[in-house]
């Protein structure tokens, strides 16, 4: 009686082993979601990124992408990642502040990044990296910032100076500054999901929206738009982000692989950003639904003019030891 119980058990623990073996083998799934459509520069990011995670890792980890708000809206995506229902996002830098990590905002500060190189010098060096310790207490890992690009405004009628925004219901994403920004122009601010834009804009719940031309581009926004100023008076980036728990779990090998493929996404993600913009402001126009504007000289010096003065504005609230690194890392001047 003693041998075959002692078979059994045998019999079980192999079994037992053989299905812990089995589920070792299944893959670790990161389910990637973001809200906007595929062939934008966080759509192509997000792709390349599953592509050279599974690719390192040898099928280990199964990159799971849900584009265009598929799964998370943007007011739900942040909770659905700290609760683990997702693994990874990559929100606009915007959505930070209202997560309690008002720093993030100096980024939504208008006119602050004269040019690219100037902001690679803020996401690619100490700034960046110190923004990023802000996010653990929060349950969140950052791995990477990605370039959207810079923004530009749209209207139901021409908008050549700020003047021209006077009374305008303006989308913006949830951002304290950005508020600010559009009441410097007179107008009124308006919360809104980006997935909800085309349809305000359609509807006349909102006259007017910023927003980056891959991205006007892809969701058509410039078909229910008049005019369009190509201002860059602000940018759009990205922080890709992963639920700190799910990443500190991770093997070793599993993790430095991942980070490989993220630096080589990243890389890609950045480097299409600029063609991605050109190309859909071109399309933009070659659409003919919309007259597009390029400010003169004189019409950007009143749009710095109006909206130079929401720096100080906000400093407070963003902090000043942020904003003065970022002004000392790029030579700004108060």
């Amino acid at each position: 009686m003693r041998l075959i119980n002692g078979r059994i058990a045998a019999v079980v623990a192999g079994l037992v082993i053989g299905m812990g073996a089995a589920a070792a083998q299944e893959p670790i799934v990161i389910k990637f979601s973001h809200v906007v459509a595929p062939k934008t520069p966080k759509g192509l990011g997000a792709d390349k990124f599953k592509e050279l995670a599974e690719k390192y890792t040898g099928g280990k980890v199964k990159v799971e992408v849900y584009p265009n708000s598929q799964l998370y809206k943007d007011k739900e995506e942040m909770e659905a990642l700290q609760l683990g229902a997702v693994q990874m996002l990559a929100p606009s830098l915007a959505k930070f502040g209202p997560l309690g990590a008002r720093e993030f905002e100096v980024f939504d500060l208008p006119f602050i990044f004269p040019d690219r190189n100037a902001l690679a010098k803020i996401t690619k060096g100490p700034v960046g990296k110190d923004l990023f310790k802000k996010l653990e207490s929060k349950g969140i890992t950052g791995l990477a910032y990605w370039d959207n690009g810079f923004k530009i405004f749209s209207a139901n009628k021409p908008i050549k100076r700020p003047d021209d925004m006077l009374g305008l219901k303006v989308r913006i994403q949830s951002s304290k500054v950005l508020e600010a920004q559009i009441k410097a122009l007179g107008a009124i601010p308006q919360v809104m999901a980006f997935s909800e834009v085309y349809q305000g804009l359609q509807t006349g719940v909102i006259d007017s929206q910023e927003n980056t031309p891959s991205n006007m581009f892809t969701q058509k926004f410039h078909e229910v738009q008049k005019n369009t100023t190509v201002t860059r008076h602000g940018y759009i980036g990205y922080a890709v982000i992963v639920n700190k728990k799910f990443w500190d779990g991770l093997p070793g090998d599993i993790r430095t692989q991942l980070d490989k493929a993220m630096d080589e996404a990243t890389d890609y993600a950045n480097s299409v950003s600029k063609q991605e913009n050109d190309e859909a402001l071109a399309e933009i126009k070659k659409s003919g639904k919309t007259e597009v504007y390029e400010m003169t000289d004189a019409d950007k010096a009143a749009w710095l003019k109006a909206l130079k003065p929401v720096h100080k504005e906000m400093t407070s609230r963003i902090g000043k030891e942020t904003v003065d690194a970022v002004y000392r890392e790029l030579g700004l001047t108060n």
